[in-house]
């Protein structure tokens, strides 16, 4: 409140906003009588000169005086209005600094809020509940605090940023334990014990602060201040990099109440294992949106579920074209639903997951399902598939398959970019594949070769091991989307902005033709020119645009073996070992591998394997996968009641590809479980070591849900009543 001036009595002072005595500035009564009792002074005195001078003299000294007051009053009472202004004014800069700070509380999310809703969905395999307690957090959170959105849900999905930009956790277990120690102030060897009994630091983490005592209690933590933590623990790289890690990490556990530790920890591991699928996320969030908007409160129950369902769609159709949360999100609280495609549209520089083909066993079957249709045969390269883009700057980019920016694994490529384009091309995105190619003797190599070359730091005067590129499609050209263009078209546009130049680029060889003996015959080539076989595609129906991050049937992929074998390699994960005999007793002999279900994030075992290995293979694979060793299997790890037990268990870090005789259902293996079968999951028989895949994460080697379609669809090719030939899968 304003400070007011107050009249006071004639005869007392006032205090100004220091506390300094004021007089009143008013003439008073008084002052007039003084006035005239000096005119009767000097009248009477005019006999008397001496004393007439003497009194005046001392009478206009008084007068000054009187003046000087008069002058003083008026300078204290400006400087009072003065001080009064500037009281007004920190009163009210004060109030706009408490309402800055009130908005700047209303963006904050309690972590406590986000760790009761990720307890919830862990207590529960439902994923329509998962998915409504998601919901009920984003509603609530774009009611009170919008601007923390982006925020919480890459805490949802465990992310700190976009695939693209590469900045990841996974702190190993070690370091996590000695942050948990230090913080608590438990033993290590306690801590280890614990840890062979549960298998889950989080839970260790949660009830070793729950034991603890302290004689204040820390501030709240939230869920900005949790995830810029994070962020900075993630970033931390030099001298004592690992002392500076823990004593941030530390800074968030001695603040954790209840939950919080055991979802802290999880978030530092990389994983939250509550069954929070990224699908699942989107979908919440988009129901959130529509939820959100006043307008759907008057809908009916079906027109609401229509509107829901198209939400659902709209998003995942965006974030298939444009997978940045950092573009969608801001967009989402900003525009209506039905205009988020005109804000979040595809460009050069954030890559998008590729289109995937579906695998099939013969070539009749190929005529089967372009029945009536155009479409086209490719070599399938054996490589690694690549994205290209080219912003309008010039700017060059390469990404992986699972959006990891490979540029610098590819200076050569970098460098080689500007001699394929034509003249009239300014920026493109460009889908192909990076093979290994012998310049001498003008052919493909092995993607065992191409395996060697380093990951980091590469420069191009060191290269040993040369790459050419194979360009098979266009998404983006010259500021346009191709996306729903036809492949025929895409093509067209490609061989119009690009040219090939000997050893370093080339288009996809290709055939358009439906003779099965002309396909036949150019499988064969394919074969003898060191390729995998053919990728089959629709060419130049409205089925034959391309579908980003969608294992589609308007793309198949035939391979020589499919033709004997089961429909198409496998890409699984090494879980553990088991010691080897004879010659193979100092390396491991065999390995237990697992498939990835990203529903419930567990890892499904599916086999056991021990053929196809050389001894290099077996000394490599010894030497790499002694340093993940671990006392227990994952919590995670699907192993069923009657489980296989190896000798070794390992952290997933590896995957490897393997093909196998056939698939049958197991009570030992896990693979798909409830999908085939409500206690038995599918195994491998026969299965061989191919190759390493170390181009693929653990979480990108071949789903439950795809194991379940080679069985459905090795069940087909024999006439099984349980075959389900409709099964879809991405």
């Amino acid at each position: 409140m304003g400070l007011q001036k107050k009249t006071t009595p004639k005869s007392q002072t006032t205090l100004n906003f220091f506390g300094n005595q004021k007089s009143n500035s008013k003439p008073t009564e008084d002052n007039k009588e003084i006035k005239r009792k000096r005119r009767t002074i000097l009248s009477d005195s005019e006999d008397d000169d001496d004393a007439r001078e003497s009194k005046k003299f001392a009478l206009e000294a008084e007068d000054q005086v009187m003046a000087d007051i008069a002058e003083s009053k008026q300078e204290e009472d400006k400087e009072f209005d003065k001080e009064i202004e500037e009281a007004a004014k920190e009163e009210k800069e004060a109030k706009k600094e408490n309402q800055e700070m009130k908005a700047i509380i209303h963006t904050i999310i309690p972590y406590a809020v986000l760790c009761n809703t990720f307890e919830k969905c862990e207590a529960t395999t439902k994923r329509l509940e998962i998915a409504e307690n998601l919901v009920t957090l984003f509603v609530k959170v774009m009611k009170t605090t919008p601007e923390g959105l982006l925020e919480l849900l890459y805490m949802c999905i465990n992310k700190l940023c976009p695939d693209y930009e590469g900045l990841e956790l996974g702190i190993g277990e070690s370091l996590l334990m000695k942050a948990i120690a230090q913080s608590t102030g438990r033993d290590m060897k306690q801590l280890r014990a614990d840890y062979v009994k549960s298998g889950d630091l989080g839970t260790i983490a949660m009830s070793s602060k729950g034991s603890q005592r302290t004689l204040f209690k820390p501030k709240p933590l939230t869920v900005p201040h949790v995830f810029r933590t994070l962020k900075e623990v993630a970033k931390i790289t030099g001298n004592s990099a690992q002392s500076k890690k823990i004593d941030k990490i530390k800074s968030l556990l001695v603040a954790c109440q209840q939950t919080e530790a055991k979802f802290i920890i999880r978030h530092l591991e990389g994983k939250l294992r509550i069954g929070l699928a990224e699908q699942t996320v989107l979908s919440a969030l988009a129901q959130a949106v529509v939820l959100n908007d006043k307008a759907t409160a008057k809908l009916s129950s079906e027109k609401k579920e229509e509107a829901l369902a198209t939400a659902i769609e709209t998003l995942k159709y965006v974030y298939n074209q444009l997978p940045s949360y950092d573009i969608i999100v801001p967009a989402l609280l900003k525009y209506p639903l039905n205009e988020l495609l005109d804000h979040c549209t595809m460009h050069p520089g954030i890559p998008l997951k590729p289109m995937l083909a579906h695998p099939t066993k013969s070539l009749t079957d190929i005529l089967d399902r372009f029945e009536g249709q155009n479409f086209t045969c490719e070599f399938k390269y054996d490589g690694e598939r690549a994205q290209i883009h080219r912003l309008e700057d010039g700017t060059i980019h390469v990404y992986s398959r699972n959006s990891e920016n490979m540029s610098v694994r590819y200076p050569d490529i970098m460098s080689a970019v500007h001699k394929w384009i034509k003249p009239t091309t300014t920026s493109f995105i460009l889908d192909c594949e990076a093979v290994a190619w012998d310049k001498v003797e003008q052919k493909i190599l092995p993607f065992q070769v191409l395996s060697t070359r380093k990951r980091k730091d590469v420069k191009e005067e060191d290269i040993t091991v040369r790459v050419a590129i194979f360009a098979f499609d266009c998404l983006y050209l010259n500021g346009e989307s191709l996306l729903q263009q036809s492949l025929q078209q895409r093509r067209a546009r490609l061989r119009e902005a690009f040219q090939e130049t000997a050893d370093e680029f080339y288009f996809a060889k290709h055939l358009d033709s439906s003779n099965i003996d002309d396909i036949q015959a150019f499988l064969d080539v394919s074969i003898t020119s060191n390729c995998e076989g053919l990728m089959v595609k629709s060419f130049d129906s409205k089925e034959a645009t391309y579908e980003p991050s969608k294992r589609s049937r308007n793309w198949l992929k035939v391979k020589k073996d499919y033709l004997s074998t089961v429909g198409d390699s496998m890409d699984l994960v090494v879980i553990g070992a088991f010691y080897g005999r004879g010659k193979r007793t100092s390396v491991y002999g065999a390995f237990l591998l697992a498939c990835y279900d990203p529903e419930t994030e567990e890892y499904q075992t599916i086999c056991k394997i021990g053929t196809g290995f050389s001894d290099e293979n077996l000394q490599l694979f010894y030497n790499t996968l002694k340093n993940h060793v671990i006392e227990q299997p994952k919590r995670f790890y699907c192993l069923g009641e009657n489980p296989v037990k190896p000798d070794i268990w390992f952290e997933p870090c590896q995957v490897w590809e393997v093909k196998c005789a056939d698939l049958s259902v197991s009570p030992r293996y896990m693979a798909g479980v409830g999908r085939v079968d409500p206690s038995k999951g599918i195994s491998l028989r026969f299965p061989r070591f191919i190759r390493v895949r170390d181009d693929k994460d653990p979480e990108d080697s071949t789903s439950s849900e795809q194991i379940c379609q080679f069985y459905y669809d090795q069940a087909n090719q024999q006439g099984n009543k349980n075959a389900n030939p409709d099964m879809e899968y991405y």
